[in-house]
């Protein structure tokens, strides 16, 4: 699959979570905590998969396009920042649904302009068979990547993809530790 399809999928996915949050009812607490959570794995993963291999291949082969690629970059470590806010954060909380709604936002502002400015010139800059190896790369990177915000980690090779190393193993003993603790104390 070329990288331009996958990372529209990952859009569509993310947004099918946001519209299922949206429409949650009031009192849905679990229902949005369980909503949230997958965004933030959904999201985490696609920002370092974006960050380890697409915006470099941009900016190696799209030049006119690396002012949107830094912009890209910097929205990329809001929305980081908002997701580790969210992580873990009681759904009843006073601020967790605003936090939601502003995430939501930065995401949608994010992904038009990728899809509507960036991708349309990445797609005639680069070519089917290039888009269609780096979506390759970026298919193997998303099973390996970190799959919780890390705001303070490097966005730019090569440290975030060193960091996205230790990143990705902390997060999966966190999991592990999780869905330990789950089925010790009967929870879901």
């Amino acid at each position: 699959m070329d990288a331009i399809t996958l990372l529209k999928q990952d859009h569509k996915t993310v947004e099918k979570l946001f519209k299922q949050f949206e429409k949650a009812g009031t009192g849905a607490h679990k229902t949005k905590r369980d909503i949230a959570d997958k965004v933030i794995t959904e999201l985490s993963v696609h920002a370092v998969v974006e960050e380890q291999l697409f915006y470099p291949a941009i900016r190696e082969n799209v030049e006119s396009q690396e002012d949107l690629v830094l912009e890209s970059l910097e929205e990329h470590h809001i929305v980081k920042w908002v997701l580790s806010e969210l992580d873990g954060m009681d759904p009843e909380a006073e601020r967790f649904e605003a936090k939601m709604t502003v995430l939501m936002e930065n995401v949608r502002h994010h992904v038009e302009e990728e899809e509507q400015d960036l991708f349309p010139a990445v797609r005639k800059a680069m070519g089917r068979k290039a888009l269609s190896e780096l979506g390759d790369n970026m298919e193997q990177a998303k099973k390996v990547a970190p799959t919780r915000p890390h705001p303070r980690a490097p966005d730019t090779p090569p440290g975030n993809i060193v960091a996205g190393l230790g990143a990705s193993a902390i997060d999966l003993a966190r999991e592990a530790g999780q869905e330990v603790v789950k089925k010790a104390t009967g929870r879901r």
